[in-house]
């Protein structure tokens, strides 16, 4: 999952990059930076999404180990 993450904002970097340099090159409203600004939209997007899955995951995995206690518990008494 960390390298899924290190991947992404990688990922979002290079597109920021590429983006910025196109823009100065072609002009804001290039058809070119206008497709790196929504390739690096989509990116952010993804890596937004992973992170809302990963906390989910963590809170559910939370849960779960809290539930497991307390059944530890109520067999042990």
């Amino acid at each position: 999952m960390r390298n899924k993450r290190i991947q992404l904002l990688t990922e979002i970097q290079q597109k920021r990059e590429k983006m910025i340099e196109t823009a100065r090159r072609n002009g804001m409203a290039s058809q070119e930076t206008v497709r790196c600004s929504q390739e690096l939209d989509q990116l952010i997007f993804e890596y937004q999404c992973f992170i809302k899955r990963e906390k989910e995951q963590k809170k559910s995995m939370r849960v779960s180990f809290r539930e497991m206690i307390l059944s530890w518990k109520k067999a042990v008494v």
